[in-house]
């Protein structure tokens, strides 16, 4: 935020959170079921994708993990907060009558739309398939450009706004969509809306993400706990640890937008340090 504040989400408390400069940490609003991420639109409220509630497991160690679809689950929603008031509006529950199942993340486009992700639920015996989505603000339309994946996780859009990203958390990879104009997507060999940029080997898990200067996709990776920085074209990636394994989420402030905050969710921490380049400026954030 311009004060130099962060905005987070805490799913497990169902809140939309404020951390000052400070570490003083002050609540915006209590939305319930499971506050999932969060981006400022073009009226100054907070988006949140809520992804309706986790079951959640105690580690060995103390710390969080989210599971399966909880037991008070009522389905997945996309809701806006006012962050001056707190107050909490309702705008997509279905997409053509489907109701949505577990948003996930969302980044905004320069028109003043939003991409968002649900990622489904998990249950003990089967778990849904997941889908990308491009919605406007005012809850008057929303329009599914992918699915069929599993487990879409985190979205961001490239610097020109041409290409969007999305990590796809079971299998590790990092898939991009190719945009004719603000939510239409350009159909790949084969017939499907999304490529492929690059796949992690191994037990890497991929969650939320963000965009540096140059166009590199920053994902925060789990198990492996850290940020895997890809290059767009594929062609190469680095890796940057940190100390938990459920690595979630990165976004730039500071001065110059050269300090990376970067949330560690089994220990409940968020962290920031220097990055070694500048990120991308948010549509209606970092002006």
């Amino acid at each position: 935020m311009p004060d130099g504040s962060v905005i987070l989400v805490e799913i497990e408390a169902g809140a939309l959170t404020r951390v000052t400069p400070d570490g003083k940490i002050e609540r915006i609003a209590t939305v319930g079921g499971g506050p999932n991420g969060a981006a400022m639109g073009p009226d100054g409220w907070i988006y949140i994708c809520n992804n309706g509630g986790f079951a959640w497991h105690n580690l060995p160690d103390g710390g969080l993990m989210p599971g399966n679809q909880s037991d008070d689950y009522k389905g997945g929603r996309i809701e806006k907060v006012n962050p001056d008031t707190g107050e909490i509006k309702v705008l997509y529950t279905e997409c053509d009558g489907q109701k949505l199942k577990g948003p996930n993340d969302l980044v905004f486009d320069k028109s003043g739309g939003f991409y968002f992700t649900d990622l489904g639920k998990r249950r003990q015996w089967d778990m849904d398939l997941s889908s990308v989505y491009y919605a406007k603000p005012d809850g008057s339309s929303i329009t599914r450009i992918v699915h069929g994946v599993i487990t879409a996780n985190g979205c961001a859009l490239s610097p020109d706004e041409n290409t969007l990203y999305f990590a796809e958390t079971t299998t590790g990879r990092l898939w991009a969509v190719d945009l004719d104009s603000p939510g239409k997507a350009k159909k790949q060999p084969g017939g499907q809306p999304h490529r492929l940029v690059h796949g992690l080997p191994g037990h890497q898990l991929l969650d939320s993400m963000a965009v540096d200067a140059e166009g590199n996709v920053c994902v925060a990776t789990l198990i492996n706990g850290g940020i895997t920085s890809f290059k767009a074209d594929g062609s190469a990636t680095e890796f940057f640890p940190f100390p938990d394994i459920l690595t979630t989420n990165i976004c730039f402030g500071g001065k110059d937008l050269k300090t990376a905050f970067i949330t560690l969710s089994t220990t409940g921490k968020l962290v920031s340090c220097e990055w070694p380049r500048p990120g991308l400026p948010l549509n209606f954030l970092n002006k």
